[in-house]
């Protein structure tokens, strides 16, 4: 537990490669944002199934990066197979391949290098209802 005297800042960032966010290697206090960042992150990797410390990802490439390259054009490439096809090996339905982009393009929008350029939570709680909403009409 802080003391009063400390800072967040003044301590060592401790997390797992891939989802800290990159202000905190600057030394800018915990906050939400980083959170949201640390949430983007998991849903790219949720939704492509790489991890963000994946062997691919490496000369200043990372998944935030690999994904917003792919979007709208390579979804089905990048996106985990099991999200993509069927038990018999077919392509899901347009509808559902529209909300798996809607769900990717969050991730992105959370996953921003810069913490004031991020979704902020309240719109991403919002985005991800009216995606669920129009997953379960279809």
């Amino acid at each position: 537990m802080l003391s009063l005297s400390q800072s967040a800042s003044s301590l060592n960032i401790r997390g797992t490669i891939g989802y800290v966010p990159p202000e905190y290697a600057t030394g800018i206090t915990f906050s939400t944002y980083g959170d949201i960042y640390s949430y983007g992150i998991l849903l790219l990797e949720t939704f492509t199934g790489r991890s963000p410390s994946d062997e691919i990802f490496k000369d200043g490439l990372n998944l935030h990066d690999f994904v917003k390259r792919a979007i709208p054009e390579q979804v089905k490439d990048i996106s985990d197979p099991k999200l993509v096809y069927d038990e018999r090996g077919r392509l899901i339905n347009n509808k559902t391949m529209e909300c798996l982009t809607l769900i990717i393009r969050v991730g992105i929008a959370c996953s921003v290098e810069s913490a004031k350029d991020r979704m902020d939570i309240a719109n991403v709680v919002n985005e991800l209802n009216v995606i669920k909403d129009a997953f379960l009409r279809n």
